[in-house]
């Protein structure tokens, strides 16, 4: 296959998965699915899969076009009552996504040197989700301490650590969870018959 040819393939594969990122976002029942009284994110699959699939470059470039799209959005046409709270600083909305794609594709590269894939990939899943929270989270603590943010968590600004730490322990497990069966259930078969991450 020539490099013309495999540069062809690469771009069709990235414009795919950012289209299935941009559908994610902009359809709520396939960018969050209610679960009882949680509502799991699951953009951040999308970024990992292409993060292990094709490199960290991609992951990037997914992650960043994903929290671009959370910062817009926060300004005008706001996903939440708190999105023109929160996510209007780039630091939360654009950030963590960013790092989601970096820590996944290279976390993958070095795992399945000394790890089975499969089991590469769980982690993967488990530290990709991870980060969008802990980021996000920390994120909204440090830099959006404010009583209209607290009130929208229906709480006060004492008591909002308190808050998000819940978040933590419910929405953050649970993407946590489902993005360790789905990233390794997406992604072996992809691998299996691409070979766009080939790179030792």
């Amino acid at each position: 296959m020539t490099s013309a040819s495999v540069r062809t393939k690469r771009l069709t594969a990235q414009t795919l998965l950012l289209a299935i990122l941009i559908l994610q976002d902009f359809i709520p029942a396939l960018g969050n699915i209610p679960i009882g009284p949680l509502s799991l994110t699951t953009l951040q699959i999308t970024v990992m899969i292409g993060a292990v699939v094709m490199g960290p470059n991609t992951g990037m470039l997914l992650g960043g076009t994903w929290g671009v799209i959370t910062w817009l959005r926060a300004f005008f046409y706001p996903s939440s009552p708190l999105a023109p709270l929160i996510f209007t600083n780039p630091l939360i909305a654009i950030v963590p996504r960013l790092l989601v794609g970096l820590v996944a594709g290279y976390l993958f590269l070095w795992l399945r040197k000394v790890m089975k894939q499969r089991w590469a990939l769980t982690i993967v899943g488990a530290a990709g989700a991870m980060t969008n929270t802990l980021l996000v989270l920390g994120g909204i603590y440090l830099f959006a301490h404010t009583p209209a943010v607290a009130k929208g968590y229906h709480t006060d600004v004492a008591h909002l650590g308190t808050v998000l730490g819940t978040v933590l322990a419910t929405n953050g497990l649970a993407e946590m969870v489902l993005s360790m069966i789905l990233v390794p259930a997406i992604a072996i078969p992809l691998l299996r018959y691409t070979h766009f991450n080939d790179q030792k």
